[in-house]
């Protein structure tokens, strides 16, 4: 069986280097690939008019070169859009570009955040999420996670360049598109699937999109969210960058939090917050705690005071999110009175707390939604023709 090619974007500059070494290529020419990669974000090895072609055929020889597919968009009121990509194997995955939101992640303005996905499905099952209904499959590539940031880049850069009126597309393998304003300023890894259980794969990619030469992406502009993998955490505090690190709590109480998160049974809130504090101790920067508002579920005001508590233990800011409703589970978003009364109970806490008024929630706003109805949709088609 032949071994599959390694993907050009999964390999970091070091690597090139040894390999273009190898080859007896000058050094020049790894500078001139990473430009056409990140800068140009082309999708072919045609497009690299500036190489010579017996390299562009020795690079397509030794490596592969596949870009995800747009399966599917859906824009809401509020401009967020919500992006279904097909991977090389079928596979699907969202991602989400969020507009400008003042304070979401610490910063005066978050400008454009994409939120990406790391696995195709997950495994961790947390009750409320519509991600793990499928089970999971799959770990990302690095590449498929470099890959959905190039993807929105290419197709913001051809709207920009589009005339008016005129129907999208996606830009073809031999087209380039210079564009030195990007349109992704901010990354928040919180899309499908548990990053932390793709740890390896994801910390290289992030790498590479924060890399000078690569996406140039500053790690502070990074959020890594997860529901708690305890050693993960201490190991990321470890990293040389300076990534943001948001946990997805959803539960004050090891009692609440057991019930829809069973993640918290192997690695309960005590020990989060260990972690949790090495970290802050190791990188010395702010810690947010994500924490959807349930209906009857984690909304009482009895859950404010041990989240109080964690916070203030852990000097972070507690960013409070409606639930965005998902076909086929029961659970429901208090309403906005509820929503106000805690957070401003936090507040009288001495705890910075942002109540986020949902971007996107008149789309398929919850992760996972709009892949899952994708796929039962398809599975329909499929059973229909046979």
């Amino acid at each position: 069986m032949t071994k599959p090619k390694t993907d050009i974007r999964s390999q970091n500059i070091e690597e090139l280097k040894s390999r273009f070494n190898q080859w007896r290529e000058p050094a020049y020419r790894v500078e001139q690939l990473l430009h056409w990669l990140y800068a140009r974000r082309v999708t072919g090895w045609d497009a690299m008019t500036n190489l010579p072609k017996p390299l562009r055929s020795r690079l397509a020889e030794e490596f592969s070169f596949h870009s995800i597919a747009l399966a599917q968009k859906q824009g809401s009121r509020d401009t967020t859009q919500k992006f279904l990509w097909r991977l090389p194997d079928g596979a699907l995955v969202e991602s989400v570009l969020i507009p400008a939101n003042p304070a979401l992640f610490g910063d005066p303005s978050d400008r454009h955040t994409l939120c990406v996905s790391t696995q195709v499905g997950c495994a961790y099952g947390c009750k409320f999420c519509a991600s793990g209904l499928d089970g999971w499959k799959r770990n990302l590539e690095v590449e498929e996670i470099i890959d959905q940031v190039l993807a929105v880049e290419r197709l913001a850069a051809g709207e920009r360049a589009r005339p008016a009126k005129t129907s999208p597309e996606t830009p073809s393998a031999g087209k380039s598109l210079e564009n030195s304003e990007r349109t992704v300023n901010n990354l928040v890894i919180m899309g499908m699937g548990e990053p932390l259980a793709n740890y390896d794969h994801l910390v290289k990619a992030l790498g590479i999109l924060n890399a000078p030469w690569g996406a140039g992406i500053g790690a502070r502009k990074i959020t890594i969210s997860t529901s708690g993998l305890v050693p993960e955490i201490r190991k990321l505090a470890d990293e040389p960058l300076q990534f943001r690190l948001a946990i997805s709590l959803h539960g004050a109480t090891d009692e609440v939090r057991n019930k829809i998160m069973p993640v918290n049974r192997k690695y309960p809130i005590a020990a989060l917050s260990d972690a949790c504090v090495y970290y802050l101790r190791t990188k010395g920067r702010m810690i947010t705690i994500e924490y959807i508002l349930i209906k009857g579920v984690n909304d009482g005001l009895d859950q404010t005071k041990p989240l109080a508590e964690l916070a203030r233990r852990l000097h972070a800011k507690v960013n409070l999110i409606p639930y965005n409703s998902v076909e086929g589970l029961p659970w429901e978003r208090p309403d906005e009175a509820c929503q106000t009364a805690f957070a401003n109970a936090l507040t009288a806490l001495n705890v910075t707390a942002t109540l986020r008024r949902e971007k996107g929630h008149d789309i398929d706003a919850a992760c996972g939604q709009l892949r899952l109805r994708t796929q039962l949709e398809e599975q329909e088609i499929a059973t229909q023709k046979t």
